[in-house]
């Protein structure tokens, strides 16, 4: 791999900053608002999150898995999470106990993570995380990522309907990072994102100077489980659990797809040393009130759209984003990034994903049978995804979080379609 020059370090590690921060800010906040924690409360878990996640992508570069991968707020357990707070009411719990169940069960799989990866059990986890239910996975995240996105780009009023201006400004914006992509010259190409961000913002200042943007709260002092003290609400922890340790596929997919996209086949010490460094962030995020982490496997995208894969512009993107958690000005200042135009910007960046989807199929062919081993778990798993949860809301309180989850759901219907069908007599059947 050729070294780079320090001008595309400059600009390389500027793009992360922003890539990483996108990612991330709204998650903390929404956790934040979820269990009615007071303003300062909420700026405290921010900057919390901005400093693990800064720590967190280090760290995995340096020792973990070695590659320039997003480590973050994983979003299977953040649409858990938010779910589990929807339901307290029928549950007939207080937020506090539905917090402290969290930490419970985060720090009970974080602690089980950490165990089997030191355990070098890493053979076992590949072989039921196998290459089909990796296949769904990326392609489940495909859908949940444009979904997110998507919806965020879309500003509604408070009556509930669309605001026309916004919403089509953010619409300009993606259509603007797409055409940089496809028609822009290579070094265009590679920073179109943070062009895109740039152009966005100042566009966005410049003609909405009163519209809604994320901001930023009054600082707060650090404490320990803002969300709830641990507990022993068992049907909470087991739902918690059972989210962490899906939440493991996203270390899978990550470093397979990775090593498509950069050739470099990744060793049993890099999913071991990744897995433990993962099940750590999951105990250290359920102090301070954080989504457990997971490597992104989304990052395959922003590394498709940007072309860089050196590892340089992705550390000091990392430590610039300790800054911004540990200087309260300066993360309140890049706060002010108006939503819909980060939405917009990640929304393009994650169409490289799909690709990356289709070629995890690469090399598997199919027929009226076979297919359902990716139609049932895929399109189950997307329909969910479209229904309202409150649909279920006559079903057990302790279940809804997880039927509801249509991520969730794929997976684990992939999971028990490759574990209990043996797909590959039957494709000997058929060939005969």
């Amino acid at each position: 791999m050729k070294e780079i020059t320090s001008r595309v370090t400059i600009f390389a590690s500027i793009q992360w900053v922003f890539f990483i921060f996108a990612n991330i800010v709204v998650v903390p906040i929404s956790i934040g608002l979820a269990f009615d924690l007071p303003p300062h409360e909420v700026a405290t878990i921010l900057r919390s999150s901005l400093i693990v996640t800064g720590v967190a992508c280090i760290l995995q570069g340096l020792i973990g898995h070695r590659f320039p991968l997003m480590e973050g707020h994983s979003g299977v357990m953040w649409a858990l999470i938010l779910n589990l707070c929807l339901s307290a009411p029928t549950l007939g719990l207080s937020l506090v106990e539905i917090g402290g169940g969290i930490a419970t069960g985060m720090l009970l799989a974080g602690a089980l993570i950490m165990i089997l990866a030191a355990c070098n059990a890493i053979p076992f986890i590949r072989k039921i995380f196998g290459p089909m239910v990796m296949n769904v996975f990326l392609l489940l995240l495909t859908f949940q990522l444009a979904f997110i996105f998507f919806k965020g780009m879309l500003t509604v009023n408070e009556d509930g309907t669309l605001d026309l201006p916004i919403t089509l400004f953010s619409l300009g914006i993606a259509i603007f990072v797409a055409l940089l992509k496809i028609k822009g010259s290579k070094n265009i190409g590679n920073f179109s994102l943070l062009i895109g961000i740039v152009v966005g913002w100042s566009l966005y200042a410049m003609f909405f100077p009163t519209a809604n943007s994320l901001s930023g709260n009054e600082v707060g002092v650090f404490s320990i489980f803002p969300l709830g003290s641990p507990n022993l609400q068992f049907g909470i922890i087991t739902i918690t659990f059972l989210g962490c340790f899906i939440n493991m596929s996203n270390t899978i997919a990550s470093l397979q797809a990775a090593s498509k996209l950069l050739n470099e086949k990744a060793s049993t010490s890099q999913y071991r040393n990744s897995l433990f460094l993962t099940g750590a962030y999951c105990m250290v995020a359920s102090l301070f009130g954080l989504v457990s982490y997971a490597p992104f496997a989304s990052s395959i995208g922003f590394l498709e759209s940007t072309q860089i894969f050196h590892r340089k512009p992705f550390f000091i993107g990392g430590a610039l984003i300790i800054i911004l958690g540990i200087i309260p000005s300066l993360g309140v200042m890049l706060a002010t990034l108006p939503i819909s135009v980060g939405n917009a910007v990640l929304f393009i960046a994650y169409l490289q994903l799909l690709g990356t989807s289709f070629k995890s199929l690469k090399g598997y062919t199919f027929d009226s049978i076979t297919i359902h081993r990716v139609a049932a778990p895929v399109l189950i798993g997307v329909s969910l995804m479209s229904i309202d949860v409150k649909l279920f809301a006559n079903l057990p309180a302790v279940v809804q979080p997880i039927i509801s989850n249509g991520f969730i759901m794929g997976v684990l219907i992939s999971l028990i379609m490759e574990t209990t069908i043996k797909w590959g007599d039957i494709d000997k059947k058929i060939l005969t």
